[in-house]
């Protein structure tokens, strides 16, 4: 599908800065069939069935982001994807002052080596020393916000507990699964009561959600790969709701995109440890999962392509166009949409 079909024109105040507070007392804009409602996150239980469980991500942000020097070129590394123990992934700025063997000084006694570099300006970094790669990045690194949020305010110690969710437990993930930052523990308690289940996975979001789609067409893109995990206990329990006719609700888009990835055609979801590329765009038929909980998304995304695989192309315009004529927050730290198909 041409890119293009997926742009809207978005003011850049509707751009949120700042999250909620509290966290769920963001709006919820309810998207059923074709059908738009207006509400707020703690009105969620209501909007859903005795019996279904919702699906979140348990994967925890590091301070991913780093500045350094090699020699007198000022190197910046997003860092976004493990491959071992000491080494990951990183997209640079001024990548072209950074050789392979070359080392960058990130400062507060860490430092790394270029080992590999790709033509999309990335490259594999061997980190330093004995101490563990996440202690270092503790000293050295701050936490990655998006860049339509960095472009306008630097990261601070706010931005440490807010850009993560409730959830958070599995170190890995260089941006939050964006659509748990509105729960809380009343809200939950309200599910509870309710009769809403949950359950957690891990994805490990890289900073590749967050790169334009370059290409015209959608055939041409190519997805960076996240690591993922389902344990066996949880597939089967998520196959037994769906049995009892619960619904699985993800919340987010990792989410969702972890477990399309574990279902098979027949909708039955397995056990999954590994990377994951998958890209949504209309026409691909969900196997997994009922409905979605997320936030607002970029124009011509990766993230605003899949919600209209979900839903239909012209019920996400239609539903975006009234989220910007209603004052609705976009982004990470935004409002929240949950997503029901027919």
């Amino acid at each position: 599908m041409r890119v293009d079909l997926f742009d809207f024109d978005l003011p850049a105040e509707r751009i949120a800065l700042r999250p909620a507070r509290p966290r769920d007392s963001a709006r919820l804009l309810v998207v059923r069939g074709d059908a738009i409602s207006d509400h707020e996150v703690l009105e969620l239980p209501d909007q859903l069935n005795p019996g279904d469980v919702l699906v979140f991500n348990d994967t925890k942000v590091i301070p991913a982001q780093l500045e350094g020097r090699r020699g007198e070129a000022s190197i910046g590394a997003t860092l976004h994807k493990r491959e071992g123990p000491r080494e990951w992934q990183a997209f640079l700025r001024n990548a072209k002052r950074a050789r392979i063997r070359d080392k960058i000084d990130f400062g507060a006694e860490v430092s790394a080596s270029v080992v590999k570099k790709w033509d999309d300006g990335s490259a594999l970094l061997h980190f330093h020393g004995d101490e563990p790669v996440e202690v270092l990045l503790e000293r050295a690194g701050r936490m990655p916000l998006p860049p339509y949020i960095a472009s306008r305010r630097p990261a601070d110690e706010d931005d440490r507990s807010d850009y993560q969710t409730m959830f958070a437990r599995e170190e890995g993930a260089v941006a939050a699964p964006t659509a748990a930052l509105h729960f809380t523990e009343r809200l939950l308690e309200a599910l509870d009561r309710r009769g809403i289940g949950r359950e957690t996975l891990t994805l490990h979001v890289g900073a590749g959600t967050f790169l334009p789609v370059k290409v015209e067409d959608t055939s041409a893109h190519k997805m960076h790969a996240e690591w993922g995990r389902i344990d066996e206990p949880t597939a089967a329990r998520l196959n037994a709701v769906r049995a009892s006719g619960g619904r699985v609700i993800a919340v987010g888009t990792t989410s969702l995109r972890l477990l399309e990835s574990a279902a098979d055609d027949s909708g039955i979801i397995h056990p999954f440890e590994g990377d994951t590329a998958i890209f949504i765009t209309p026409g691909y038929r969900f196997k997994a999962i009922d409905g979605l909980i997320t936030n607002f998304h970029l124009p011509r995304s990766t993230l605003f392509m899949l919600v209209s695989a979900l839903m239909g192309l012209e019920v996400m315009k239609a539903a975006y166009a009234h989220a910007i004529e209603s004052g609705y927050r976009f982004y990470s730290y935004g409002d929240a949409s949950l997503l029901l198909p027919d």
